[in-house]
């Protein structure tokens, strides 16, 4: 099975996606750990859309969290479902806020080997900051997966939109009793 996660950052994608993988025992695959190089870099496109054809080419199933409407003819051309986790503004902006503050507190590193670490200064007073990047795109987020999951370019791919906690239990679920039959 191939699945895209999709959503505003802050709304639990990641989350989603990991629990969707243990379900099925397959590998999930980061976006933004394939675009984000040290320092905060971004990767140059060819170089970023290689690696995300490379990394989805060297297993027959993944979950694949992210976004980048850019790479949709890549990432979508075999993929079987799209989960849209599409939780409202202000829990998405609260668990964004939170998820920042802790990553702050412990130093974590956001992507392995590349250094990149959220901070007070760029998360609070940064024009790359994530709570502002929340804020800018939720709504044209939104706008864009109503559209496409309408697209009949896309109407070979099952859209699954998760608005709340019950939502993503119940697709857990599911795929758990599909994993458990098979």
């Amino acid at each position: 099975m191939k699945i895209n996660v999709v959503g505003t950052s802050g709304t639990g994608k990641t989350t989603v996606a990991y629990r969707l993988a243990e379900g099925l025992d397959l590998p999930v695959i980061s976006m933004d750990r394939l675009q984000f190089r040290p320092n905060w870099q971004i990767a140059p496109n060819d170089e970023f859309f290689a690696d995300l054809r490379a990394a989805l080419a060297a297993t027959p199933g993944w979950i694949l969290d992210g976004n980048d409407h850019r790479t949709r003819e890549i990432k979508w051309r075999d993929v079987d479902m799209i989960v849209w986790v599409d939780t409202g503004f202000w829990r998405t902006l609260r668990q964004a806020l939170g998820r920042a503050i802790q990553r702050i507190r412990t130093g974590e590193e956001l992507w392995p080997g590349t250094g990149n670490r959220e901070s007070v200064r760029r998360t609070f007073f940064s024009r790359e900051s994530v709570l502002l990047w929340t804020l800018k795109t939720w709504r044209s987020h939104r706008r864009r997966y109503e559209q496409v999951m309408q697209d009949p370019r896309y109407a070979h791919i099952r859209f699954v939109r998760l608005r709340t906690r019950e939502d993503v239990e119940v697709l857990v679920e599911e795929v758990r009793g599909r994993t458990e039959k098979t």
